[in-house]
């Protein structure tokens, strides 16, 4: 780095902290507590007020904040027309651009609840997620028509596709069938404005492993997520958000979206994430905070430099998952004043936000906020993922700095919406996450399924997630802290870890799926990981792929890789032979001999 870069601001002030949260709190408590508390309502009174002001830029479309609340509106008026009642689930598959958020706006409108679909999903994944919704109605964008086609003999009667933009002929078109309909405010016989507690969306898992489940978020949860994040990055009209996230998933597409719209400024929407683009895009544009996820953050540092990477505008970077080994580089290469971490659950119950700029924390909670939202670690079993109990029955708070699942406590019905738990359209799946008489009898707590450690400072820390850990030669290893070791290594591009079962052995071995370049040597990656993990740690078996298939939001799908194992990889395999030091070919004679126990482990 050259001289002229500006060294990572150290850690921001008690008092600059304590105005933050402040600041989040009382816009918070505001929208909350306003009349018909909804964003849709909230966008119809933006557009008295900020009229011709940016809402949403797109790449081929921007729509003032009037032309939002009158593109929504004619959303409103097609639910209206077309007898859609209040609780009706409409499913849009679309891809990220400004008239997504307003097709959601207007139908959340006038009561009815929007299933936002991910765009990479097809065939029985996609049949699942319209029927999990009991979607009435579902929008598909023209350049995915052909997943309508694909799948729509296999959903029950009366479901009825609607097409957006030009395209598959058979099916009807609703950019047509908005355009005649009046855009202005919706008369009194119109109006069926939905309760706060009502249902706004459902927002799927990632489906990493399983299906995908669809997670209910009332209107409240909406308004929370837009108000408290406006606050934190004390957001105004002149911010302008860069969001090439997904619009189907909490972050992208209600975080990012709403706390602009709530705090005047403008969305800056991309259909997706490109890191040669990013940094010309986000100065062209005029960004002044940036979203990210902590796998495109890596991307972006390790790509070629890009014009506009130091010459932008962006004063803040805020998102979730950015490790502590790519925290600083990232801050430092880029030029980026702050960066504001945060921990969510789509699900809601529980929430960590990072307004210090501590490295690698996920954050925590401040001490007088310490009632309003109570988080706890508990011990688990690392075999099954299940908590500890002690002999009374409860369960066992981990020490500090001791992994444990992180819990948060569920409020009555009549408490504030962050500790709410609304729960999955599955009741089953609903009642899965939540664990009851955990330190005392009658309270009830949220799974995460996130292990974390927290220090005696109350910053907490992501270990892995539940599932992913596995147990080798007695000990536990973390797939997180494996992955960020072969990171690390010279031409590793990209890293799986988990664990595969072995003939003949306790546990699972642990194995790695890597993309890798031309300047990747095995013998160099044997060296550094003998030097950077213990031994029940480092992967007994390499397998070198082209590619590394990964959910919308970057979360890596580590079931399928799983699955294969180390006997059935379609890519090359190695094992690391501990008597020769050395990576050796995974091949016919030596899967026989691994099988069999003649090679020990």
């Amino acid at each position: 780095m050259t001289a002229s870069i500006p060294a990572p601001p150290a850690l921001r002030a008690g008092a600059a902290v304590t105005r933050d949260w402040v600041r989040a709190l009382r816009i918070t408590h505001l929208l909350l507590e306003a009349p018909d508390a909804t964003l849709p309502r909230l966008v119809q009174a933006a557009a008295r007020t900020h009229g011709e002001a940016p809402a949403l830029i797109g790449s081929d479309e921007t729509l003032s904040y009037a032309a939002l609340a009158a593109r929504s509106n004619r959303y409103a008026r097609w639910a209206l027309a077309e007898g859609l009642a209040p609780g009706d689930v409409v499913a849009l598959l679309m891809p990220n651009r400004p008239d997504y958020v307003a097709i959601w706006l207007g139908l959340t409108q006038v009561g009815c609840v929007v299933a936002l679909l991910n765009t990479h999903l097809a065939s029985d994944a996609l049949v699942h997620c319209i029927v999990a919704a009991r979607a009435r109605h579902v929008i598909v964008a023209a350049p995915l028509a052909d997943r309508a086609l694909a799948v729509k003999a296999h959903l029950p009667e009366p479901t009825r596709w609607w097409l957006h933009g030009a395209g598959e002929p058979s099916l009807p078109r609703l950019d047509l069938a908005i355009a005649p309909l009046p855009g202005d405010a919706l008369a009194a016989g119109e109006r069926r404005p939905p309760a706060a507690r009502d249902p706004a969306l459902l927002i799927y898992t990632s489906g990493t492993t399983g299906l995908p489940k669809a997670t209910n978020i009332t209107h409240a949860r909406v308004l929370e997520w837009s108000g408290w994040f406006a606050g934190m990055m004390d957001a105004g009209p002149d911010d302008r958000l860069y969001d090439c996230l997904p619009l189907y998933h909490g972050v992208g597409g209600v975080v990012g979206v709403g706390s602009m719209l709530v705090a005047g400024g403008a969305a800056i929407i991309r259909e997706d994430f490109s890191a040669g683009r990013f940094w010309t895009d986000v100065a062209d544009s005029g960004a002044t905070i940036i979203q990210y996820i902590g796998e495109l953050c890596r991307y972006l540092l390790h790509s070629a430099a890009a014009a506009g990477e130091t010459t932008h505008r962006v004063r803040l970077a805020c998102g979730n998952g950015l490790r502590a080994d790519v925290w600083e580089p990232f801050q430092h290469r880029f030029h980026i004043p702050r960066i504001l971490e945060f921990y969510a659950a789509t699900e809601g119950c529980m929430s960590l936000t990072n307004c210090e700029g501590k490295p690698g924390s996920i954050g925590r909670v401040p001490q007088f906020l310490a009632h309003r939202f109570p988080v706890a670690l508990v011990r688990c079993d690392p075999s099954t993922g299940e908590p500890l109990r002690d002999q009374a029955g409860h369960y066992l708070r981990a020490a500090p700095d001791e992994p444990g699942e992180a819990l948060a406590e569920i409020g009555s019905t009549g408490d504030s919406t962050g500790t709410r738990f609304d729960g999955y359209t599955d009741p089953e799946a609903t009642n899965a996450k939540l664990l009851r008489d955990v330190f005392a009898a009658g309270d009830r707590w949220f799974r995460t399924g996130d292990l974390m450690r927290r220090d005696a400072a109350g910053y907490y820390y992501f270990v892995d997630r539940l599932g992913d850990t596995f147990r080798w030669r007695g000990e536990n290893v973390s797939t997180t802290e494996v992955a960020t070791v072969l990171q690390s290594v010279p031409g590793v591009i990209d890293a799986a870890v988990y664990g595969v079962a072995v003939p003949g052995t306790e546990g699972n071995a642990g194995m790695a799926a890597l993309v890798v370049d031309q300047s990747f040597s095995l013998a160099h990656l044997r060296t550094h990981l003998a030097s950077h993990l213990p031994p029940y740690a480092r992967p007994l078996f390499v397998r070198l792929c082209a590619a590394l298939d990964t959910t919308g939001t970057f979360r890596l799908r580590k079931a399928d890789l799983a699955l294969e194992g180390y006997a059935s990889s379609p890519d090359p395999v190695w094992f690391d032979d501990r008597t020769a030091d050395i990576f050796v070919p995974c091949d016919a004679a030596l899967l026989a001999a691994i099988e069999s126990g003649k090679t020990r482990l």
